[in-house]
């Protein structure tokens, strides 16, 4: 029976490392950039996107489709790279157990 308490105890401590884990992440920023950084995007650590910046001297109203395209590259990488953020620190806090699939 204390096997039994002492999971508990430890599943409970791994809830709580987890919210923590994920309020860091919510102010924690991934920074990506596309176009040699003609377009940059932030993120927090959870993937929300917070902010894009795009250099003026290159904006070509003949050219939108480019700058569409670089935002879009630019928004996709700092979501891939806030995605491999959360993936490993939660690695680290579980000691690298695997987790069941959609759980982050």
């Amino acid at each position: 029976m204390r096997d039994v308490g002492k999971m508990m105890k430890q599943m409970q401590k791994l809830q709580n490392d987890m919210a923590r884990m994920q309020e860091e992440l919510r102010t924690e920023r991934v920074e990506a950039t596309a176009g040699g950084s003609v377009v940059r995007a932030v993120a927090n650590g959870q993937g929300e996107l917070l902010e894009i910046t795009v250099d003026p001297s290159v904006v070509d109203p003949a050219d939108v489709g480019m700058l569409q395209d670089l935002i879009v590259a630019a928004v996709r990488e700092v979501q891939r790279a806030a995605k491999q953020r959360l993936e490993d620190r939660m690695r680290a806090l579980t000691g690298g157990l695997p987790l069941p699939p959609g759980l982050i």
